[in-house]
């Protein structure tokens, strides 16, 4: 029993008005990030969270250990080619950071690095390297810096020759940019200092300050975010335009960089499209014309309005349409069926498509670097929930396959045939049958006593696919059963699985995770007292919803960087990301939106009850989800719940959304979250 005293928040009651609703939020004052009481408060709670688990303290750093003993250090990337050089990333063993290097023409040549963030990151307690784009003649690269972890990037240039970093110096940017063919103009996107909206794109000159850089484009529509790259042709640079529903690009040949940017298609709401080129025509992925899964069009380069566009690939209700790859001979096409992933190989030649095959449920297939045009081999990755990924060169003409690398699990323990794989569907309350991905130790008995981790995100369209983790071992081998629920929200079954999900829909997102837990425990692979839950960021804002719809399910609950204040995080358009999410949570500026959300904001939502064991994580320095949400969830949670099991909060004071920035410092973070369960779980080591 823990008898060191939680903090206790002070309460400053502000009141909130909206729609003629007035909530008072006891809380507010812990938005002042400036504000030395408030420093003060996250510091307590770390010092609470730090006490009551001292006696886990020596079990996480043998945790840490172990997790990191699987990890090869000397490790690198499987080397691509691009541009008459090979690319590889590689670490060396005790550095936290990544070496970027190539080699001329072979993979004998003597190594070039690029770049050491080793040497780099000396005396920053955070540092991330981001956006490389090496110029046409390979004589120059420009890169992004963030020393502070609100993804706020200095673009800046190497002389790769000379080694040495030019005066130019851009700020505040997204971190990436290309060139043009010219070798002397590079294309970026800049930020709202206040939003951190990506709402600019910028030409910078070589050699001049970016005071003059010359505004490109301005995207003024504030649900919108801007970017701009380089088609793989290397024929166009594009600005793209996108929110939640609707997209617009722009093109420009990448050797005018001086000559004006035209409209590819209108934005036109609710229309979304991505564009590739070949050869003469552009091909488009689309769900124009209610092609909700999308289909594939083609239309001629300089007729690029909707009115000229094609079907290639047409829409079918069964089949999502995720993506394409264009190579000189091949058009690669990436689809989800049945909730799994396919790739479909079409040679433009005709002469017969085929699909790459795979024999298991619980799998991963995602095309990787295909960075060359004129090549027959495409690179893709694979893994499974006990599958180590894989990184495969697939011969198109051939059919042959070589596995460049599998991930190597250090340690000579590990076996995948130790692992049991599964995919089962749980039925929700309105008959819609939800699919999970199972992997647990083989020898498990289904007896409702084993502890089960249960994850899940179901949130953007985004797909939460089964994948291996070498981390997670620690986990299974300790007699857990690790489940990853793919519930509505996501995309894991096609559009519409997204679009029931979102909005006016989006309590099915957490109801289909209770139901999925349900089923859990009703076939006895766990029981309430031995069922965890995890999720992050907009998967934070799930653990908030089912701990206070469901709470007597779980016994413990890790909600990572938790997104728990959505109705006054949503109506208040300072804050990064908010204008850009009312296509996904609705504007709650109008009162149907705002009745909605408030009914399942979990902040909002807290009531007199017992609340399961809860171990909640932020940054201080976040800008997608800010620290001050978590914050006031954790301190309304500790005068309102009914019971006193554990609720911790631990803020990193250094770090923002993604965490720490070592390489082997999230596996820390990592320790903790895995010590809070086994301490719920009485194990020891």
């Amino acid at each position: 029993m823990n008898t060191i005293q939680p903090p206790v928040a002070k309460i400053i009651p502000k009141k909130l008005e909206k729609h003629g609703n007035v909530r008072t939020d006891n809380y507010y004052w812990l938005n002042e990030r400036e504000n030395p009481e408030v420093i003060d408060y996250l510091n307590k709670e770390n010092d609470y969270y730090n006490q009551s688990t001292a006696h886990t303290k020596k079990f996480q750093d043998d945790l840490f250990l172990e997790m990191k003993a699987r990890i090869k250090e000397d490790d690198s990337s499987v080397p691509y080619f691009y541009n008459e050089y090979w690319y590889i990333t590689r670490f060396e063993t005790g550095k936290d950071y990544p070496i970027y290097a190539r080699k001329k023409g072979s993979l004998d040549a003597k190594e070039e690095i690029l770049f050491d963030c080793n040497e780099m990151a000396k005396g920053h307690a955070y540092f991330n390297l981001s956006g490389m784009s090496v110029s046409g003649d390979n004589k120059l690269v420009a890169f992004g810096l963030d020393l502070v972890s609100r993804r706020q990037y200095t673009i800046q240039i190497k002389n790769l020759e000379t080694g040495e970093i030019l005066s130019d110096k851009i700020e505040n940017t997204t971190g990436g940019s290309c060139w043009s063919t010219d070798n002397k103009t590079i294309f970026y996107t800049g930020k709202d200092a206040q939003t951190l909206r990506s709402d600019k794109v910028f030409k910078h000159k070589l050699g001049t300050n970016a005071s003059e850089d010359v505004l490109v484009f301005h995207e003024k529509d504030d649900t919108y975010n801007t970017f701009v790259y380089k088609e793989k042709s290397k024929k166009y640079i594009i600005v793209g335009s996108g929110s939640t529903l609707t997209t617009e690009y722009q093109i420009l040949e990448a050797n005018n960089p001086d000559g004006k940017f035209r409209i590819f298609q209108p934005r036109t709401r609710g229309l979304e499209y991505s564009i590739s080129f070949y050869k003469d025509s552009f091909y488009i992925l689309t769900n124009a014309d209610k092609a909700t899964n999308f289909k594939l069009m083609t239309t001629p380069e300089y007729a690029t309005s909707k009115e000229n566009w094609v079907d290639l690939i047409p829409h079918r209700k069964d089949v999502l349409l995720e993506g394409i790859e264009i190579f000189k001979n091949y058009l690669v096409v990436e689809e989800r069926s049945n909730g799994l992933n396919k790739i479909q190989i079409k040679p433009w030649d005709g002469s017969g498509d085929y699909y790459l095959p795979f024999n298991i449920e619980t799998y991963t297939c995602y095309t990787t670097s295909n960075v060359d045009f004129n090549t027959d081999i495409l690179r893709y990755g694979y893994q499974s929930m006990a599958t180590p990924s894989s990184v495969i060169d697939f011969n198109m003409k051939t059919k042959e396959k070589t596995v460049l690398k599998e991930q190597e699990v250090l340690g000579g323990k590990f076996d995948k045939n130790n692992y049991t794989e599964e995919r089962i569907w749980a039925t929700a309350a309105d008959g819609t049958k939800i699919p999970m991905s199972i992997v647990y130790r083989k020898g498990i008995k289904k007896d409702g006593k084993n502890p089960l981790l249960q994850y899940a995100y179901g949130s953007y369209g985004s797909s939460m696919d089964p994948y291996f983790s070498s981390t997670r071992l620690s986990l299974m081998d300790r007699g857990f059963i690790y489940v990853i629920a793919h519930i509505r929200g996501g995309e894991d079954l096609g559009r519409e699985w997204y679009e029931n999900g979102k909005l006016l829909k989006k309590k099915n997102t957490f109801t289909d995770f209770i139901d999925c837990s349900k089923y859990l425990i009703a076939e006895k692979y766990t029981s309430a007292e031995h069922l965890y839950a995890e999720g992050g960021s907009a998967g934070g804002l799930l653990m908030g919803a089912i701990v206070n719809m469901a709470p007597e399910l779980y016994n413990g609950v890790i909600a990572q960087v938790p997104f728990v204040d959505v109705v006054t995080t949503m109506l208040d358009d300072s804050i990064p990301l908010t204008t850009g999410e009312y296509d996904e949570w609705g504007n709650p500026n109008e009162k149907k939106y705002y009745d909605y959300m408030l009914s399942y904001s979990p902040y909002d939502q807290v009531k007199a009850q017992d609340y399961p064991n809860m171990y909640v994580s932020t940054g201080l320095h976040d800008s997608q989800v800010q620290y001050f949400e978590p914050a006031k969830w954790v301190a309304k949670l500790r005068v309102i719940k009914t019971n006193n099991k554990q609720l911790f909060l631990d803020t990193n004071m250094e770090a923002g959304h993604g965490g720490a920035s070592g390489r082997f410092e999230a596996l820390k973070e990592l320790a903790k979250e895995f010590a809070f369960l086994f301490d719920l779980e009485k194990i020891k080591k």
